[in-house]
């Protein structure tokens, strides 16, 4: 029985499909921000990116989860 993924992962292959880039690629694009705050990168990704809020929400949310691996 496969697990089903939850949470902002669960949005990940919605976003590949509609927006062409690979979910790591999208994490670097954040983490190369010298934006530092969530609604701050929500918006820059909506602005920038053309991405819908949730998408955007859970890219933002997914990838300050996991830290800069600094």
């Amino acid at each position: 029985m496969t697990a089903t993924v939850k949470g902002p992962a669960s949005y990940f292959p919605s976003i590949e499909k509609k927006y062409g880039r690979p979910i790591a690629e999208w994490k670097d694009l954040i983490r190369s921000s010298p934006l530092t705050k969530h609604m701050e990168l929500v918006n820059w990704l909506k602005t920038e990116h053309r991405l819908g809020h949730g998408h955007a929400n859970a890219l933002v949310a997914h990838t300050l989860a996991e830290g800069t691996g600094d």
